[in-house]
């Protein structure tokens, strides 16, 4: 008997054996589904048997957002030299915390019997007509307060780099989940026929998280991220061989299409209509991708806001400081822009410069400078091409800085912060997001959080919200069980909606 004859006998055997039950719980599936109490994957995964995995499907509700530009700042920044200003910390600088506090804290660095607090020696001023504190260091971001959604008690539990990296990008500090992108293009599909629905943009020496923070997990291939670069070849081996004419390529490509459709048909693996999806993609994107990264039909004007050709920091140092990432991160911003004009879900943008455990002061204002101005010039400019209301800016990172210097062996005692995740601050504005407001608060010195914390899942929920979806109703059924991007928690945080 050859495989084809004992794959079709063993289809017969399992229809027999298993129907009664089968049919009992299609039956039951319809009853739930008509008292609204089955979560609703049936539209991602029709679109998928039809071949057509990114169509636009309705959300839950009525959405407030369209797309997401999500600027990730990976190493996490310190929070208390930025956003939330501690007179009660710089009155205590140099002194230990009393050692309850600490004595059953991990920390990824700092030796706890030496540890003491590090005062700001930033410059703080109000701005907008809601009186938002900002730092001296973000003076262009700081004129967009009114339209801000400032969230001063973010909590994690996760105190290194990728184990956070994954609960902020996937909801657990797991390996083979779905991140956010990957959940939304599920959930939505995308309006962009000829880009893919979920792109990253990276500027700087990467993340530690690497691809697990754009991967589509145990999700179908075709919703992972796509990583862009912007310049050169836009995708890496998007470009034919030299050679190659384009209609002999269309010819190889529907004849490969026909033999994967065959295979589809027979195995049905959702991997083959992905296969299927992303050659025709690439196909489409050998066009559309040149043309998105090509710049030169932009204004001056525009360029200029965004600082695209501007000189290198004269204080240009530190871990931010790799590759030029001024030019890198300007041309991510617009780029941004771009693509949500082009119908792209979910855009990612990458800057990882901000683990500053040493050296703080000057490697911040470095890096504040490199990312200050182009998200300023994105703001606007959304405003001004009436793409504001519906596109979610979310500026954040997997977890903030201590408010105790950094003093371990072999490095400059406190002039750096360690990682915490007890109480950080990230801020939103767009898409559904009521601005000019500050959500939550953490103590005095910055070390917990004070009044209403938020964590990751509870923010993920309330990203999924203002697309229309239900956070516990988009789930996947993978290895018996329904999984979600917020698992077992996470609720909608009702105070940040417009």
């Amino acid at each position: 008997m050859n495989f084809r004859e004992q794959f079709a006998s063993r289809a017969r055997r399992d229809f027999l054996t298993t129907s009664a039950s089968g049919l009992g719980l299609a039956a039951l599936t319809s009853m739930l589904n008509a008292d609204g109490l089955m979560a609703r994957t049936d539209a991602a995964e029709s679109a998928v048997a039809a071949g057509t995995p990114m169509a636009v499907r309705a959300p839950h509700f009525a959405p407030k957002a369209k797309n997401c530009i999500f600027f990730f700042q990976a190493g996490a920044p310190s929070q208390l030299d930025l956003f939330d200003p501690k007179p009660r910390l710089n009155e205590l600088n140099g002194q230990p915390l009393p050692k309850e506090m600490v004595e059953k804290v991990r920390f990824a660095f700092i030796q706890k019997e030496s540890a003491v607090l590090l005062g700001s020696p930033r410059r703080w001023s109000k701005h907008g007509e809601c009186g938002m504190d900002f730092s001296d260091f973000l003076p262009n971001i700081a004129t967009c307060a009114d339209d801000i959604l400032m969230v001063r008690s973010m909590v994690s539990e996760q105190f290194n780099h990728h184990p956070g990296q994954l609960l902020l990008s996937c909801g657990r500090a797991s390996f083979g989940l779905p991140t956010i992108g990957s959940w939304l293009t599920y959930g939505l599909g995308t309006e962009s026929q000829n880009l893919p629905g979920y792109v990253v943009l990276n500027s700087g020496r990467g993340s530690s998280g690497g691809a697990s923070l754009w991967s589509s997990g145990f999700l179908p291939s075709h919703y992972a991220g796509v990583l862009f670069r912007n310049k050169g070849e836009a995708v890496l081996n998007l470009e034919n061989p030299a050679g190659l004419p384009a209609e002999l390529q269309r010819q190889g490509l529907d004849t490969l299409k026909v033999l994967n459709e065959g295979r589809l048909a027979e195995m049905q693996d959702s991997e083959i209509a992905s296969r299927i999806a992303s050659y025709e993609l690439a196909f489409r994107m050998q066009s559309a991708a040149p043309e998105l990264i090509d710049l030169s039909g932009e204004t001056a004007a525009t360029l200029d806001a965004y600082g695209i050709d501007r000189p290198q920091h004269p204080q240009a140092t530190g871990r931010g400081n790799f590759d030029n990432p001024h030019l890198s991160f300007s041309r991510n911003c617009l780029h941004a822009r771009r693509m949500v004009e082009r119908g792209v879900r979910f855009v990612n943008v990458i800057y990882e410069a901000w683990d500053q455990h040493s050296s703080l002061e000057g490697d911040l204002r470095y890096n504040t400078w490199v990312v200050d101005q182009p998200i300023a010039a994105l703001i606007r400019d959304l405003k001004q091409r009436g793409l504001f209301e519906s596109t979610l800016i979310v500026w954040g990172a997997e977890f903030g800085r201590t408010p105790l210097g950094e003093n371990r062996g072999g490095r400059d005692a406190n002039t750096g912060r360690d990682h915490h995740p007890f109480a950080f601050t990230l801020w939103m504005c767009g898409g559904g997001i009521k601005g000019g407001q500050i959500y939550g608060a953490s103590d005095d010195i910055g070390w917990g959080v004070a009044k209403d914390p938020v964590h990751m899942n509870d923010l993920q929920a309330t990203l999924l919200h203002l697309f229309g979806l239900d956070h516990l109703k988009l789930t996947h059924r993978h290895q018996g069980r329904d999984f979600r991007l917020t698992d077992v928690a996470g609720h909608v945080v009702q105070p940040w909606l417009a």
